[in-house]
């Protein structure tokens, strides 16, 4: 069976993140959205509420799940069985950053393939901070998240 881990801290989920997974679910029998938690940082949405949105955003697809994680991300792809961990990359520096990354990870366990998908042009701008940015200042996040977010910001 071939698992993926989705891992980030997705504070929020955005249409990038939407668009990077939906055109990733083919390529895997199970794709496992992990939601991490990071004790150096403060999110602006709590845990249950990041997982919530997921759960809700993707409700509809069946090879998808929620989860949340901490500690090291490749422990957590050993602990569900993922021999995939899938990344989105929207920039250069997004690929430097990541390819860093996927290497040390790669040096820790070689069995874990990190699979790179570029994001859909329309899509390279929009961050989670952000995104983030633009909810402090109560502007409208409507175009940069999916509909299902909504109701929990």
């Amino acid at each position: 069976m071939k698992i993926a881990l989705f891992p980030g801290s997705f504070d929020p989920v955005t249409i990038a993140h939407v668009d990077i997974l939906k055109r990733s679910v083919s390529l895997f029998d199970k794709i496992i959205i992990g939601v991490g938690k990071n004790s150096t940082k403060q999110p602006m949405l709590s845990l249950e509420a990041r997982i919530n949105i997921l759960k809700s955003v993707f409700r509809e697809e069946p090879k998808v799940e929620v989860s949340s994680y901490e500690g090291l991300t490749i422990e957590f792809c050993k602990e569900i069985n993922a021999t995939y961990m899938l990344r989105g990359i929207r920039t250069v520096s997004d690929f430097e950053y990541e390819k860093a990354i996927a290497q040390m990870n790669h040096a820790l366990e070689p069995s874990i393939e990190s699979i790179f998908i570029l994001s859909n042009p329309g899509y390279s701008s929009i961050s989670s901070t952000i995104v983030r940015d633009i909810l402090r200042h109560k502007g409208d996040v409507s175009k940069f998240i999916p509909k299902e977010a909504l109701e929990f910001l």
